[in-house]
């Protein structure tokens, strides 16, 4: 008899929440028909969509993982006179392999799913920054982008002068806001599935961009996706993505902002979006700051964005 068997099982299923980890619970099942029963009802879980997990379903069997590192010995043999694997991109993936991956759980509440990279392309130096929440589309958005960082300043001493246009802070939004509803549409069968879900949070290993679905958001996806009689619609099958709706966007920038730390970011914006049939810029300042707390050069790169003019415009659904 070991420790487990002494601890309850409420107890055994605290700690596995704990693990948290998918790939990681999927072996613990493999322990013992206590633990394979257990893991089931696993309530926090974290997992990443990365070419191992997406490739990975139950636990083998002992040969079959004989069988495997022989395989993965010779892969690896090959590998060195190979160019590297290109990591899988999450926009390749269906809604349908998040779903197998956690199809084995049934008491899902919390979930947080990291990706191995983001998606908006940028020329080099730019950096973008977005943090979206969805329920059955998107709610809000708040982007913080820049052209480059650097210890000297651009900018004319003349005045202020902006090396990129709107155009270029445009594209910046649509982009971030096209990877949002990649996101969105990639963990759909999820939300679907798990009736019980409080909290989705998706990030990718850079931390480009987050996506977050909390338990009102959940729900109102869900009633929508029961309305809808589970008949699929044929414009996200082939976008691959969520319909963003109509959006007006509150758009800030300084053509060149200097941080405490002596950095400067040329070109910083700060984009607020929200859909256009329920706007109202209430809460705005709030919003911004919360979505980048803890991010020091970004969360004060937006409360120095905050003070400065606001432009207004408008998008269509795409």
């Amino acid at each position: 008899m070991d420790v487990f068997d002494g601890l309850p099982d409420a107890i055994v299923v605290d700690i596995l929440n704990k693990v948290g980890d998918v790939k990681t619970l999927h072996r613990c099942s493999s322990v013992s028909k206590r633990f394979n029963s257990l893991v089931p009802q696993s309530e926090s879980l974290f997992v990443r969509l990365d070419q191992d997990v997406t490739t990975e379903s139950r636990p083998d069997s002992p040969v079959s993982n004989i069988f495997q590192s022989l395989v993965k010995s010779f892969q690896g043999f090959l590998s060195l006179f190979s160019k590297p694997a290109k990591p899988i991109r999450f926009t390749n993936l269906s809604p349908n392999i998040p779903s197998k991956i956690l199809s084995r759980f049934d008491r899902i509440k919390n979930l947080e799913v990291e990706l191995p990279g983001g998606d908006v392309s940028l020329e080099k130096g730019a950096a973008v920054k977005w943090k979206a929440e969805f329920g059955k589309t998107l709610q809000t958005c708040v982007v913080v982008a820049f052209r480059s960082a650097s210890t000297v300043s651009s900018s004319s001493p003349y005045g202020e002068s902006d090396a990129i246009g709107l155009k270029t802070r445009v594209v910046w939004t649509i982009n971030a806001l096209m990877a949002a509803s990649s996101r969105h549409f990639l963990m759909s069968e999820v939300v679907k599935e798990h009736k019980e879900m409080e909290s989705l949070v998706m990030h990718d290993v850079g931390g480009e961009g987050t996506v977050v679905m909390r338990a009102d958001g959940l729900r109102e996806f869900q009633k929508t996706e029961e309305a809808r009689g589970g008949e699929a619609d044929e414009r996200l099958m082939k976008n691959r993505r969520s319909v963003v709706p109509n959006v007006r966007m509150g758009m800030r920038h300084a053509p060149s902002l200097e941080l405490k730390s002596g950095i400067y970011l040329e070109s910083a914006t700060l984009v607020i979006v929200r859909p256009s049939d329920k706007y109202s810029d209430f809460g705005d300042d709030e919003l911004a700051t919360e979505a980048f707390a803890g991010n020091c050069m970004y969360g004060e790169a937006v409360v120095a964005l905050l003070k400065r003019e606001k432009i207004n415009l408008e998008i269509n659904s795409f």
